[in-house]
């Protein structure tokens, strides 16, 4: 007897991050599973192609900086607009740095603490009245082992993901009664443009052995997929060559 799963044909999840990486690779994976998606991110012409490959009767976007409150509000208006409902978000923006507590500067501090954890609760606050008008759903926040364990040259990108973790924890136990899961996926390294030209460089050889965008998108199906009795708190994940 196959282990039961929830089918994602028909529901409609909003993804941030859409124009690269785990985000770009959420919403192909999704679309494939025949989901609806309303994706987001600030580069237009990413957003353009991403429909253009997966068809526009799929997928709908809208621009803008994803630490707004008013980028989340049009984004999850976009998907009930167009969709006529929400079922599922996915926060997956978010940028990093490697370095020191005084390395960067203010702004570049600013700026990944806006969009790491500020972004998500906008995105969050912006989701909830949806997914209960519509009876439930999904909440997935893509945070990172950092925000368990930290690291160092990583303090203030692993704060903003330990604020995630905290934050999907508090969410879920005061919306699980209501029908909303929230799962915090907590991937190790992943090879994308994370931090490229802030203390990663493209094509390092190391890349080769992390996680794929493709890995975690897969594992933010299987959380979406889970029979709604099933709450899947905290997925960790790491590559067979990552040590832990």
């Amino acid at each position: 007897m196959p282990a039961e799963t929830r089918p994602l044909a028909g529901t409609v999840v909003a993804v941030t991050g859409a124009s690269s990486g785990i985000g770009r690779a959420t919403a192909r994976l999704l679309v494939e599973a025949g989901a609806k998606v309303a994706i987001t991110a600030r580069r237009e012409e990413r957003l353009t192609e991403l429909q253009n490959e997966l068809g526009a009767d799929s997928v709908v976007w809208v621009t803008g900086d994803i630490a707004l409150a008013d980028t989340n509000a049009r984004l999850v208006a976009a998907a009930v607009d167009t969709f006529g409902r929400l079922d599922s978000f996915v926060a997956s923006a978010g940028i990093g740095a490697y370095g020191g507590i005084v390395d960067g500067t203010d702004d570049e501090m600013q700026q990944m603490i806006d969009t790491n954890f500020t972004g998500t609760v906008f995105g969050v606050r912006a989701a909830v009245p949806a997914l209960l008008t519509a009876g439930g759903g999904d909440i997935i926040i893509v945070s990172s082992v950092a925000g368990i364990r930290g690291g160092a040259d990583e303090a203030v990108y692993a704060g903003t993901k330990g604020a995630q973790i905290i934050f999907a924890g508090a969410v879920d136990r005061e919306l699980r009664e209501q029908g909303v899961r929230v799962t915090a996926i907590n991937p190790a390294a992943v090879s994308t443009e994370f931090a490229f030209g802030k203390g990663r460089t493209e094509g390092e050889a190391w890349l080769d052995d992390v996680l794929t965008p493709e890995d975690v998108a897969g594992a933010i199906l299987f959380a979406l997929q889970q029979p709604r009795r099933v709450r899947t708190t905290q997925m960790t994940m790491w590559s067979a060559a990552q040590a832990s």
